[in-house]
């Protein structure tokens, strides 16, 4: 294949010369074996061809060739073939082509952009190709097809495939494309910022205008947001001299800013600013007057270990932050605040499964009496004992549990765990008196379960009396309660079960109502009983140590006097939480609060310790709080 012969004379060049056509194979194959039908086949042919040596130069060029380069056929021989059909501009395709010229490739086709002698230029489809069994006389044959027209075709097609009919802007499949792009290692290691940068707005109430104007209106809207957000775009690109960020419609009334080699946050959150502030003034659309605001999700980052993926992921979960901090704003990611996030949505998705693995555990803290230190009963505290997190209190995930419904199986977890305990304590200390058990419920226990149905099937297997067990819910979930909740709380207090009002003087204080409520406990929220830490010295000063007591606030004390009052004339005790100072003990104990929770008398700890503080005989709040330190 390395022979130097000029012409295609032997019997297989002229197989090559037949005039074939298909888009997909364009090479001519031989129709005839004479030279002479040969010259004549290869002059007349309706594709364009060139015969080129070993050394790739063009030994001779058919008119069809000349017509479509603009040439005369006679001027393109002898010329050097790669120039003719600009091979050499691509390192890829000039190294394929040597590879053709040296036999060790059996061909290249390749599209080109050439340039006709009159200026103007055409898309071509190039082959080259062997004029195979040529013998001593071999050579290459370049046919060169024009696919403008198809190539028109295309470009058109993609404009409509990548392209929102509504806005006309990039749609989610060219942003991604551009994004993808821009990632790409060699795009980022060959100079630029290295960085990028998005806005990923999202319009509020576009809903509405669709509902009361109609889906018409609404495209109107979004094409003239479009049209803003496009000028935005440009004007940051001339403020920094710089190429403008690509604005994309991603689908519904979303839209993104992608900022390629961005020089920082400043930069992009300079953009969101633009962006909310071309948003603001109100668009005339059909005689309508309509006013719009948008969220925007601003991400700033490197390109080095980034993926699209989770740069839109970041992107819609700072949006959805913006949004959640009362929209018409935008909101810069945070990694701090992504990581609660990502905890959060681990935690909830494992709630279920660590019931049924056993993760769960309950500590205790003291109900103690204020006028004797007599421990009366202990609240049952859960904890998580989670394989990631370690130890979680129970504000990590109640909440979650109560959005899930996991509250429910969770929920008779600890009622009968609790229940189970307190009766172990029960018989365990025979010749004392029994203490009693607290159990929060959530108010989704309440809706979603037969609780009642829960408490007496957990008394009957535990073999606890009823009055040893006390049912904690919230203020806010207990006062205005009617229908269910009513029927549920005086059910259990008719079976002997305590129900108790925690965190009491925080939440709707319907004090009428109280009256009416089967409810024999108020807990007072442990925000008053703060107010009681220092002894009510004028204008602050120092204890005898040195040691600053601070100012208390009298209405702390009057408040909480006039709501232990209020209690008792119902009827009901009162348990102060949150005790962590003698003072406090004290004065809680002047003014008739009749249990006490807190520090000062324990923590919470393992059920073993609450057996030991039930062996103290008296021990007063000193001794309780020495057994019951951890």
């Amino acid at each position: 294949m390395n022979g130097t012969s000029e012409g295609p004379t032997s019997a297989a060049a002229l197989d090559r010369s037949a005039v074939t056509e298909s888009d997909q194979d364009l090479a001519p194959r031989a129709a005839c074996e004479r030279p002479e039908a040969y010259r004549s086949v290869f002059t007349a042919a309706p594709l364009a061809m060139a015969v080129v040596d070993a050394e790739g130069l063009v030994v001779s060029a058919n008119d069809t060739l000349g017509t479509l380069l603009g040439h005369d056929p006679g001027a393109l021989v002898g010329g050097v073939a790669a120039d003719l059909v600009d091979l050499a501009s691509d390192a890829g395709i000039w190294h394929a082509y040597r590879e053709v010229l040296r036999g060790r490739q059996p061909r290249l086709r390749c599209t080109r952009r050439l340039k006709r002698a009159d200026g103007h230029s055409l898309w071509a489809q190039v082959t080259v190709e062997p004029l195979a069994g040529a013998g001593d006389t071999p050579g290459l044959l370049l046919s060169v097809a024009d696919v403008s027209a198809r190539r028109e075709l295309q470009a058109r097609l993609r404009h409509l495939q990548m392209h929102d009919p509504v806005t006309r802007l990039p749609n989610r499949a060219l942003f991604f494309e551009r994004l993808t792009a821009a990632l790409e290692a060699e795009t980022y290691e060959h100079g630029g910022t290295g960085r990028i940068g998005v806005c990923y707005l999202d319009l509020d109430g576009f809903k509405a205008v669709n509902d009361t104007h109609g889906h018409r209106v609404g495209d109107r809207l979004l094409a003239a947001v479009a049209e803003r957000l496009t000028r935005c775009a440009e004007e940051a690109a001339d403020a920094r001299s710089g190429g403008a960020p690509l604005v994309a419609r991603l689908g519904g009334d979303e839209f993104a800013l992608l900022v390629e080699d961005s020089t920082g946050t400043e930069q992009v959150a300079d953009l969101a600013e633009a962006v909310l502030a071309a948003l603001q003034p109100p668009f005339e659309l059909s005689e309508r007057r309509l006013s719009v605001t948008a969220s925007v999700g601003v991400v700033e980052r490197h390109t080095a270990g980034t993926t699209p993926t989770a740069l839109m992921q970041a992107a819609d979960t700072t949006l959805y932050w913006a949004k959640a901090d009362g929209r018409a704003r935008w909101t810069l990611f945070d990694p701090e605040r992504n990581a609660t996030r990502m905890t959060r949505q681990a935690l909830a998705a494992t709630l279920r499964p660590a019931i049924e693995r056993g993760e769960f555990a309950l500590e205790y803290q003291p109900l103690v009496g204020m006028e004797d230190g007599r421990v009366r009963g202990v609240e049952a505290l859960i904890r998580w004992n989670h394989p990631q997190f370690g130890v979680l209190a129970p504000n990590r995930f109640i909440a979650l549990a109560e959005e899930d419904g996991s509250i429910v199986p969770l929920g008779r977890w600890i009622l009968r765990t609790a229940c189970h305990q307190a009766r172990r304590w029960q018989l365990a200390h025979p010749d004392d008196p029994p203490i009693f058990v607290s159990v929060n419920v959530a108010v989704r226990q309440v809706w979603d379960s037969d609780l009642v149905a829960d408490v007496a099937r957990t008394l009957e297997e535990t073999g606890l009396p009823p009055h040893l067990l006390q049912l904690e819910l919230t203020e806010s979930a207990v006062m205005g309660s009617a229908g269910r909740p009513l029927q549920v709380l005086k059910a259990l207090s008719d079976m002997g079960v305590h129900i108790a009002i925690d965190d009491f003087g925080t939440g709707y204080s319907n004090l009428a109502y109280l009256s009416r409520l089967p409810v024999s406990v108020l807990k007072l929220d442990g925000a008053f009983v703060r107010g009681f830490q220092y002894d009510a010295v004028p204008g602050g000063g120092t204890d005898g140590g040195g040691v600053d007591r601070g100012v208390a606030n009298p209405a702390d004390e009057v408040i909480v006097e006039a709501m232990v009052q209020l209690a008792h004339r119902l009827g009901l005790s009162v348990t102060a939480e949150c005790v962590e100072t003698s003072d406090q003990a004290t004065r809680l104990r002047r003014i008739g609060c009749d249990t006490g929770q807190g520090w000062l008398y324990s923590r919470p700890v393992a059920p073993d310790r609450i057996s030991a503080l039930l062996g103290s005989a008296g021990p007063g709040a000193a001794g309780v709080q020495a057994a019951g330190k951890p």
